[in-house]
Formats: structure tokens, sequence, C-alpha cells
């Protein structure tokens, strides 16, 4: 199953990361954290998230992620989407809510593979 082959990966960055410990952006970084994982904070308004630095882009990251965890309105996710493909990201996972018909297009346009759901699920 690809939510298993995606978890088994190591390296990953959430875009949407974030400092308030309510959002989803929060929660994933600090669970894959815990569990083990590279994560990287993608989020443009902060400099840093939890004492590590926080990048604006995926183009800005030290290493190509694994995966990237889309924690991201899909109007905003369309150029991250976009600029991973350009990378050679090939692993997406969208979390409830950051996926429409036109990002998923445009995914699938890229042969990138998609997970929809919640990853603090499938850690448990």
């Amino acid at each position: 199953m690809l939510e298993e082959q995606m978890l088994e990966k190591k390296i990953w960055a959430v875009v949407g990361a974030s400092e308030n410990p309510e959002k989803f952006g929060c929660k994933i970084y600090k669970k894959l954290k815990s569990e083990g994982y590279t994560v990287y904070p993608v989020n443009p308004n902060y400099k840093t998230i939890d004492g590590e630095t926080c990048y604006s882009s995926l183009s800005a990251l030290p290493e190509k992620p694994d995966v990237v965890d889309m924690v991201v309105a899909p109007r905003h996710g369309k150029d991250v989407i976009i600029e991973a493909a350009k990378l050679g990201i090939k692993n997406i996972w969208f979390q409830p809510g950051t996926y429409n018909e036109e990002i998923l297009g445009i995914a699938r346009e890229n042969n990138l593979n998609i997970v929809q759901g919640c990853v603090l699920v499938a850690l448990k």
C-alpha cells in the first residue's frame, strides 16, 4: 500500500507547518519528529518553528525530502505541487481539506504518488 511505503521514507517536508499548537501544521510536524523522522517545516510566514529553521519553499530546503505532507488549502498548494514535481519529489501526502480535483489533477499529470488521509491517524 502506498501509504505504508511513504511512511517508510524518513525525510519529510511539512508544507504549512505552524507554531500554533491548535493547528494541524504543528501537530503533524511534532508527531513526525517524535517518531524519528527528519522533518523540515515549510512556511514563508515563519523564520523558525520549534527552534528549527523554517523554510519558505521546497527549493530552499537543505536536502530533497522523500515525502511532502500538505497542510495548506488547495489554492496555496498548487504552486507547491508544481515545485515538487520540478524538484523530482515524487511522494505527496494530502491531509484532509488540502486537495480538490484541480490540485489532484496537477499531481497526477506530473506522475506523483498521492496519499489522501491524515498522517496522524496513519502513525497511530
